[in-house]
């Protein structure tokens, strides 16, 4: 197997990112080259995401354009793996029969033998259960060298009402804790600064296995690891945000006063019908308490617009509660019905271009607040970290972006800074979402 070369398209959220990392790994050590181009391969790995209904579309025309180059000649095959082939399986050969291995996510382990048979000719279709994921693993890391992700858990017990992913990721799992360290300490050791702490839901992270919460006590463990000066939190539940894990996040130093809290909506009878806890008034309370005990803190949200009945009250109601919160950065999206779920055929659909014109409100709501927050930078100093040298200016950013979902810092400097390192910036300017600071 060494002459022969594997690529991959990852798609989707950063759990199926390092998902691919892990095929990747195995891929490598069983003999394969690894190519990032296209026509460099010989065979191609797809890795989907099958969320929504734009990441299913996202996922299909990269298929076909990939199996473009096959017919062409250039690749010999195509293995399909990830959320979209967990959750269509054979309907994908059976769309595209250029596809030589449909395999959903708990057949990952068997990725060389799946790509070895591809290269024969043979073809493979395999759904084992999603339980055989493995949650861990030696990964090649895709991700810039200065940061990397870091995977506690998988898997979903929410039930949401809109969303497909318990179905196709399966039950929550949490790594052992000492696991999760073990793998942060290697990456540590690779020269990695910079942890993002992902799963479906990480502030649930330790329950399945201890019986409590335990991403405090994780946290607290963490942070004691040489080399890794920055930890972030990304898909913290509202409701499993507790006094322990805030007084944890304030105190120390390495922990970003960046938390992303995925809130969904603020009317308390449209969270009802999407089967999630809480209301306006208890996020109200939450935000205020984070806000007082963590001083700066950044928050990122997350929220649907269009969802089955939403009123234009109740959409007002959301308007309100983001102009009232004033979030640090805030994404939306429009409601997508989902095969296999309660809200796909509720009552009361809305129409797209309702859901679109919504969206447009709130992200223009969103924007006004981001340009008073950038304004308010101004001449402040921040520690931060360097990304990438465009050819003129250095990007970074500080402790409020996330790399690849936010924003940054242009840097304008006459010193030769390195690519993952720290350093002090002024902000003297922004334009649009981007600061503009000189080091």
């Amino acid at each position: 197997m060494m002459n022969f070369k594997a690529g991959m398209i990852s798609l989707g959220c950063p759990k199926n990112q390092v998902d691919g990392e892990i095929l990747l790994s195995k891929l490598k050590n069983a003999g394969f080259e690894i190519v990032s181009e296209i026509e460099n391969s010989d065979v191609m790995i797809v890795n989907t995401c099958g969320f929504i209904e734009s990441a299913k579309q996202e996922a299909i025309e990269t298929i076909l354009e990939v199996a473009e180059y096959k017919k062409a000649g250039l690749i010999k095959a195509i293995v399909v793996t990830g959320c979209l082939a967990e959750r269509y399986q054979d309907e994908i050969m059976k769309e595209m029969p250029e596809v030589d291995a449909v395999v959903g996510i708990g057949a990952n382990s068997d990725i060389v033998k799946i790509c070895q048979k591809a290269l024969v000719g043979l073809t493979t279709s395999a759904y084992p259960d999603k339980c055989f994921l493995p949650l861990s693993d030696e990964r090649l890391i895709s991700t810039p060298s200065h940061w990397a992700y870091l995977k506690i858990s998988d898997g979903c017990d929410n039930r949401c009402s809109y969303c497909a992913i318990p179905s196709i990721r399966g039950k929550f799992r949490s790594r052992k804790l000492e696991d999760v360290v073990s793998e942060a300490k290697k990456l540590a050791s690779y020269g990695v600064k910079e942890l993002i702490l992902i799963a479906q839901d990480t502030t649930k992270y330790g329950f399945d296995l201890y019986g409590e919460y335990r991403l405090d006590i994780l946290l607290k463990e963490l942070v004691k690891i040489n080399g890794i000066e920055w930890i972030r939190l990304y898909y913290c539940y509202p409701e499993r945000i507790t006094d322990s894990l805030i007084d944890v996040i304030a105190n120390e130093d390495k922990i970003c006063k960046y938390i992303d809290i995925p809130l969904q909506h603020a009317d308390k009878n449209v969270l009802k019908n999407m089967n999630r806890l809480g209301d306006s008034e208890s996020y109200r309370n939450l935000i205020f308490k984070m806000k007082e005990r963590i001083p700066d803190l950044a928050l990122r949200t997350t929220f649907m617009v269009g969802f089955p009945g939403e009123t234009d009250e109740q959409f007002e109601n959301l308007c309100n509660f983001v102009k009232e919160m004033k979030f640090d950065k805030m994404g939306s999206f429009t409601f997508s019905p989902e095969e296999d779920t309660p809200a796909y055929d509720m009552k009361n659909q809305i129409d797209e271009d309702v859901k679109l014109r919504r969206q447009e409100i709130l992200m223009d709501a969103q924007y006004t607040i981001t340009e008073q927050s950038n304004k308010s930078r101004i001449g402040k100093t921040y520690k931060v970290i360097i990304d990438e040298f465009n050819g003129e200016n250095y990007i970074g950013r500080a402790y409020f972006d996330s790399p690849e979902i936010d924003s940054g810092i242009i840097i304008s400097t006459d010193k030769e800074l390195k690519i993952g390192g720290f350093y002090n910036v002024l902000i003297t300017d922004f334009d649009g979402y981007d600061l503009k600071g000189r080091c």
